[in-house]
């Protein structure tokens, strides 16, 4: 066998196993939506069929075979190629996945897929108990997860490195404790600020039929494609890529408040965006197509969420529509006034809904638990305590009942922990990388406030979208902005923001 007839084997393999991984997201996606509830147990079958057939494909001995015909030829001597990246991504990955037992993946999504259900009633109710049996089975398969793929310091390095491939909990740890330090100072003057916005504004009856013409007609502006996505409604906002040209924004509105759900929608549309922002659908199901990470992915969303929809600019222009379809709700309001409201920053219960700076306190206590967690140093049962009395020391707030606190968030039932940490290091790259934007695109807000976003999505395809998984997250960071990752550009940016909206300055 040529080393081309083992790469073509290898892309026909990966691709049939990408479509079979689809075919899971679309249960995934009927089970957020619309399935009825006494089809969990049926559709948790069917998912760890799914994920059983697609683990016996990957790791088949010939696929051992093929990339090792492929790995000493001169389809890869160009380490950036298309061949040499696919290869390199599918090796680590064959790796991972030879590590783990066929029966263990199938009861681990199986286990899951029941979980999250109960964590939906459990989240309804406000009862941790209710959750309570099927966290302590997860938080046990995660643990000997990390055990098949093996770690050199902790544990939780082997979970990270599904999400964030090379992180490490310790290196991560040093990078938050500058931000942290930063963000406290940072609040604290807003805290103290001269002048307040009213956020008022938004929390008051927003009929949620017109939130719902108003999200959509901002994202078709911002162009999602609505002939290959669409926008439904579930418990926890997310965004499933079901294939080429077929994505799913799952959000939630809220008739009390205005950000809750346009925001959920615009986050959403950025992550929509890696997806439809490729121009060769042959490579689709290879990693050319894939994120390197899912900071990087989390970069793309907070993007479009917060450095766009959070900025005067952008509500020049939107603000004008959002009081013809909102009368009652706009009257009296200026664009400064809703400019302002939209960028409240003060401690609250809810990830989804936190603002730009106390989001990523959010983020460092998730971390900081789940690695205790993992550790075996708090357990399950303990954990609604250790939550609440970690979120008075870092938000100041006392937590009501649990929806509102360890209940709040999916991903936990899904198995996913070391994925919290992606959270703020998407951020972080998404304010380095909005920096080299501004640099790269002059006048980028002034297109924002006539309502062109054609030149930001352009200047993410070429740089990030369909880069692929050309590079590893540090090098595409490096390669894109000229240095590494570091906290100050989204200091930098917040600072400036709140300049404006609060009075507040940096320390000198």
């Amino acid at each position: 066998m040529t080393s081309t007839e083992a790469y073509n084997h290898l892309k026909k393999r990966m691709r049939e196993i990408a479509t079979i991984n689809s075919s899971s997201s679309v249960l995934s996606w009927d089970r957020k939506t619309y399935m009825p509830p006494k089809g969990n147990a049926h559709r948790a079958d069917q998912l760890a069929q799914l994920s059983r057939l697609s683990h016996q494909w990957f790791t088949d001995p010939k696929v051992e075979e093929w990339l090792s015909a492929v790995e000493q030829s001169d389809l890869v001597r160009d380490p950036a190629s298309e061949a040499a990246v696919n290869v390199r991504e599918w090796r680590r990955v064959y790796c991972r996945k030879t590590k783990l037992p066929l029966e263990f993946v199938e009861e681990f999504s199986r286990t899951t897929s029941l979980a999250t259900q109960v964590w939906a009633e459990a989240r309804r109710k406000s009862d941790f108990s209710i959750f309570q049996p099927h966290l302590i089975k997860i938080v046990e398969m995660v643990r000997n997860r990390a055990e098949y793929y093996g770690y050199t310091t902790e544990k939780y390095d082997a979970l990270i490195d599904d999400y964030e491939p090379g992180a490490k909990a310790a290196e991560i740890e040093a990078l938050f404790a500058g931000l942290r330090t930063d963000l406290v100072e940072l609040v604290g003057k807003v805290k103290d600020a001269p002048r307040k916005p009213n956020v008022g504004i938004l929390r008051q009856p927003w009929n949620v039929r017109k939130q719902q013409i108003f999200a959509g007609m901002v994202v078709g502006a911002l162009g999602y494609d609505f002939d290959s996505g669409r926008i439904d409604e579930t418990v926890h906002p997310c965004c499933n890529g079901l294939g080429p040209r077929d994505v799913r924004i799952l959000v939630r509105f809220s008739e009390r408040d205005f950000n809750d759900g346009f925001q959920a929608t615009v986050h959403e549309t950025g992550h929509a965006f890696y997806s439809l922002n490729q121009d060769n659908l042959d490579l689709w199901g290879t990693p050319m197509t894939r994120t390197p990470s899912l900071a990087i992915h989390e970069s793309q969303s907070r993007t479009w969420e917060n450095f766009v929809g959070r900025s005067r600019p952008f509500w020049v222009y939107f603000f004008p529509q959002l009081q013809r379809l909102f009368r009652e709700q706009t009257q009296g309001v200026s664009l400064d006034d809703f400019y302002g409201a939209i960028n409240w920053v003060a401690p609250s219960y809810i990830r989804v809904q936190a603002d730009e700076a106390t989001y990523q306190l959010h983020i460092m206590l998730r971390f900081e638990l789940e690695r205790a967690i993992i550790r075996g140093d708090i357990e399950v049962a303990d954990i609604p305590g250790e939550w609440n009395s970690r979120f008075k020391k870092y938000l100041g707030i006392e937590i009501d009942r649990d929806a509102n606190g360890c209940l709040q968030d999916v991903h936990w039932s899904d198995g996913s922990f070391g994925y919290f940490p992606t959270y703020t290091l998407g951020n972080l790259y998404a304010a380095q990388f909005w920096q080299q934007a501004m640099k790269d695109l002059p006048g980028l807000p002034d297109d924002f406030a006539i309502g062109r976003f054609d030149r930001l999505l352009d200047w993410l395809g070429a740089n990030i979208h369909r880069q692929g998984f050309k590079y590893y997250p540090d090098e595409m960071c490096r390669r894109l902005t000229g240095r590494p990752l570091s906290h100050k550009p989204l200091l930098d940016y917040l600072y400036d923001k709140y300049e404006g909206i609060y009075g507040i300055s940096r320390s000198r």
